[in-house]
């Protein structure tokens, strides 16, 4: 029943995106977005963790750019909301954590379960995986922690991965950053899952 309903809310989320999608300036949310718009081909061209993605106009249907399969369903809500929620604000370069979110406090433990653990359990003993992996989504070093790399989600949306290798007195710990301008393209809910999918293909690289 969980699966179920959890696949509703996915299939509905989903159609409440394409609705809006409908409605929107689509050039104008492209120069918010970061995205680029093929008139020739009525869609939206969209980077996400390093893949182009196509945006159908105006039925919202997402596809990998390169491969022309669909993207995964929480994939597709993720860029969708990305698109249509864009304010254009320029990146401050000041990062914030997740607590200092609008809602952050109340979501932090679940964003932790999600994203953070598992991040920390695969590389806190050894952080310098965390550098190689992290470049098949583009990542690059960043200067926080012992190791840490920023991830493009979205044109406008770095996300800062940090560790601090444990020793014989302290655990490892980890934490995940933001630009503080996040909010003006992803909701506390979206930036969950959006960490969650990038901590998960980090691990399952890694394993690889």
């Amino acid at each position: 029943m969980e699966v179920k309903n959890q696949e509703y809310g996915y299939e509905l989320a989903l159609k409440l995106a394409r609705e809006q999608l409908a409605k929107l300036n689509v050039e104008e949310q492209c120069r918010r977005s970061g995205a680029r718009y093929i008139p020739s081909q009525n869609s939206v061209l969209l980077e996400y963790l390093n893949q182009p993605h196509s945006i159908s106009i105006p039925d919202g249907e997402v596809t990998l750019a390169d491969k022309k399969e669909a993207a995964p369903i929480r994939d597709k809500i993720l860029i969708l909301h990305y698109f249509i929620l864009a304010r254009g604000t320029a990146l401050t370069n000041n990062l914030i954590s997740f607590k200092e979110l609008p809602e952050g406090t109340n979501y932090y433990p679940t964003f932790h379960q999600r994203a953070i653990k598992p991040l920390i359990k695969r590389f806190g003993n050894e952080p310098e995986k965390l550098l190689s992996v992290a470049q098949m989504l583009g990542g690059c070093a960043a200067s926080y922690g012992d190791v840490s790399v920023t991830i493009d989600a979205f044109p406008k949306v770095p996300i800062t991965l940090v560790l601090w290798r444990g020793d014989e007195e302290f655990l490892p710990e980890g934490n995940i950053l933001f630009d503080s301008t996040i909010s003006h393209y992803l909701p506390v809910e979206d930036i969950i899952v959006v960490c969650e999918i990038i901590t998960w293909r980090l691990v399952k690289a890694e394993r690889a």
